[in-house]
């Protein structure tokens, strides 16, 4: 069975095991919500420009669509028109005249007569019977009349035709006859006839030889498609180009496929979203937020910080969604619109480290699929990383001018490594584009700053630069403290000189070291009196007429008047901690030694919480510092230690005290970073402390001794 003690400790072990999963699954949550959003961003037809609209070939245009750039490109619509129309000026190619068909022509015209000639000198056959003959010929029909003259005439004008019309037809095939001059070799035959024979002999021959004039030269496709190809290969591709507000498609027009063309090359036509479009965007979502992951899981304070993380999330979104929006089918604003102030915001607000490795992921998702989109992720990320090196901590505004310079410049130097060798970029576009990253660096830098300025305030985060402006010796509660009590500030100086040295050493936030320490005790400005710094000497204690109770408890209201007063001058909750926590829940010992004194001894009778801090315990190594540099100014102005060994015994007796009252044990400071911190301590105070070498006084020399040449010697110390 568990005992009480382990029972509670059970029961606190499983609610941080419930609180840890529930944050785990806000955090996947929140991963999961802001990688969808960023694949709908980059999916999303986002542009809603009067030019960006959704046609087929054939439809009627609504609008004017105008060109927003001036540019180039190669058409290849226009290209395969010029190539058909090369390819159609391409003549059908022919082989040479084949002989074997003119020899197969003239022995078939042969055999005709042969044929005829047979018919004519059968004996036994009637005249009727001889025209039925001739009339049954296959390749060749003749009309009555041609068959009359062909039976009557005599031996010789037959011999003489015949050999007329083998002449004819052999004269005629050896020309180039192809398929669609065939008509025209017909018609030329009866210019090739003798003029020997009479009319209607040559009509005979004529008639005998049109019939077997045919193609003799015949078409050969592949050659053909050779010779057009050939002359497609020839043509130059046709470069299409618009100029700066030239239609591109009239009002009224029917659309064509060169139309749509540049409508496409434009990024004006809003395309159908198809799987690849998805399986793209889901690809590189998941790299960038894969990389994201693998940056978070080694920040253990981001990982702790929902709050922050929710809100980097939702400014990732913001930018995401607004370049998403702005920066399709446009030429200009990509180069002004001021991603790099995403980067510089997350690095005023959470790290520099954050900043650099956050602005990548955005600049790729920002311009997936743009027309320029390598030089413009390009342009992003130099630029946005170049000023969070220049920013860094931030506690100057010169800083943010610096880092507005660092972008600009670097994304000039982006953009002329790219469109200086771009021939659709004239020295006119360049100068353009430079002035338009000039806008980019002072739009990142002016929204940076006042983001910040907002956010901080919804987080909880105390930026550098409000902590610079609260260093400063003329802010208004500086001097209130400075008027009411000039004793705690001159204290208040010389403990934030301890504890930011210290900071600095063990790598802790100087900056807000500092103005803790500078505003830690603000609170004994409403009763200065009371505390021993604010004492002129010879000033009575008004302490000593009050008992050890209401002394006490007037040395702890300085930290309830201090949060009050900072609350009321809009401290940031950081610095309250310092009032808070600077002296940790420790006892103000001087009055509980009184009162237990009082009480005959007994501390039974005494409760000690009555003479205790409110605390709570130091929760940062910043308040941890200022707490031990308290400890340390207020016991080295009591005692004014005169060597450097009690100057160390001084601090390591203080710091081991606040260390065994456990007033450190909720801090992360190690046993390393207290030993450094105690050395600097000891080399601060040994400034302050130094022992003076002391000057033997001497008399007065007299005048004797003066003219002797004896040279008078000083007795003021320094």
């Amino acid at each position: 069975m568990l005992n009480q003690g382990d029972s509670m400790l059970s029961d606190s072990s499983t609610k941080r095991r419930f609180k840890f999963t529930k944050r785990n699954i806000f955090l996947l949550t929140l991963l999961i919500v802001t990688a969808s959003l960023s694949a709908v961003a980059l999916l999303l037809p986002l542009s809603t420009e009067a030019n960006t609209v959704i046609l087929n070939i054939g439809d009627v245009a609504p609008q004017d669509i105008i060109a927003p750039n001036a540019h180039s490109y190669q058409s290849e619509i226009l290209t395969e028109e010029a190539q058909i129309i090369a390819a159609n000026g391409v003549a059908e190619v022919y082989a040479a005249p084949d002989a074997n068909i003119a020899r197969t022509q003239v022995n078939d015209l042969r055999d005709i007569l042969t044929f005829i000639e047979t018919v004519r000198l059968d004996e036994f056959a009637t005249l009727e019977q001889k025209t039925l003959d001739l009339s049954a010929m296959e390749h060749i029909q003749l009309n009555p009349e041609s068959t009359a003259l062909f039976l009557n005439m005599t031996e010789s004008s037959w011999q003489a035709l015949r050999v007329e019309a083998i002449i004819v037809l052999e004269q005629v095939m050896r020309s180039t006859i192809r398929e669609d001059r065939v008509e025209e070799a017909r018609r030329s035959v009866p210019a090739l006839i003798s003029f020997s024979l009479t009319e209607e002999h040559a009509n005979l021959v004529a008639e005998l030889v049109t019939p077997f004039v045919t193609p003799n030269s015949l078409y050969t496709e592949t050659l053909t498609e050779e010779k057009r190809q050939e002359a497609r290969d020839l043509v130059e591709p046709v470069v299409q180009s618009f100029l700066t507000n030239e239609i591109i498609v009239s009002r009224g027009q029917v659309v064509s496929g060169v139309d749509l063309e540049a409508l496409e090359e434009y990024g004006l036509l809003q395309s159908q979203v198809d799987w690849k479009d998805y399986v793209s965007v889901t690809a590189l979502v998941l790299v960038c937020f894969g990389f994201i992951v693998l940056y978070i899981q080694f920040r253990n304070d981001l990982l702790e910080d929902t709050r922050g993380l929710t809100v980097i999330a939702i400014l990732f979104l913001i930018f995401l969604f607004a370049a998403r929006f702005l920066l399709p089918n446009r030429t200009v604003i990509p180069y002004m619109f001021p991603i790099a102030g995403f980067g510089l915001l997350v690095t005023s607000l959470f790290s520099g480290s954050a900043g650099r490795i956050l602005a990548l992921p955005l600049a790729v998702l920002s311009t997936y699929g743009l027309p320029y989109s390598l030089e413009l992720a390009l342009f992003y990320t130099f630029s946005s990383i170049v000023g969070v090196l220049i920013l860094r901590n931030s506690q100057r505004i010169t800083n943010f001018f610096w880092a507005g310079a660092g972008i600009s410049w670097s994304g000039v130097l982006v953009m002329l490594s790219f469109r200086l060798i771009d021939q659709n970029t004239d020295l006119i576009g360049v100068a353009t584009l430079i002035g338009a990253s000039q806008v980019y660096g002072l739009a990142s830098i002016s929204l940076a700053v006042i983001l910040q300025f907002f956010l901080s305030q919804a987080l909880g985060v105390t930026t550098a630069l409000q902590l610079a402006d609260l260093a400063r010796p003329d802010q208004k509660l500086l001097q209130m403290i400075l008027r009411n009590s000039p004793g705690t500030y001159q204290h208040s100086l010389q403990i934030a000189n301890l504890a930011e040295q210290a900071a600095e050493l063990i790598n802790a936030n100087t900056l807000l070291t500092r103005v803790g320490a500078l505003y830690h005790d603000v609170g004994k400005a409403n009763q200065p009196h009371f505390f021993i710094e604010n004492q002129a000497p010879g000033m009575p204690n008004p302490h000593e007429g009050l008992s050890p109770y209401e002394s006490s408890a007037i040395i702890l209201q300085h930290v309830t008047d201090g949060v009050e007063i900072a609350k009321n001058n809009r401290i940031p909750k950081q610095v309250i901690d310092f009032i808070l926590e600077h002296h940790g829940t420790t006892v103000t010992r001087y009055q509980y030694v009184r009162a237990v004194e009082e009480a005959g001894g007994d501390v039974d009778k005494v409760d000690i919480n009555n003479f205790r801090y409110p605390g709570p315990r130091p929760q940062s190594v910043e308040t941890a510092l200022v707490m031990l540099a308290d400890g340390c100014e207020a016991r080295a102005r009591a005692q004014r230690p005169q060597s450097e060994e009690l100057i160390r015994e001084l601090v390591e007796d203080t710091v081991l005290k606040r260390q065994e009252a456990g007033q450190l044990n909720d801090t992360s400071l190690t046993l390393q970073q207290i030993g450094i911190v105690t050395e600097s301590f000891i080399n601060t105070l040994r400034g302050v402390y130094h022992p003076r070498i002391e000057y033997p006084e001497l008399k007065e020399p007299d005048k004797k001794s003066n003219e002797a040449g004896t040279i008078p010697v000083r007795t003021e110390s320094p």
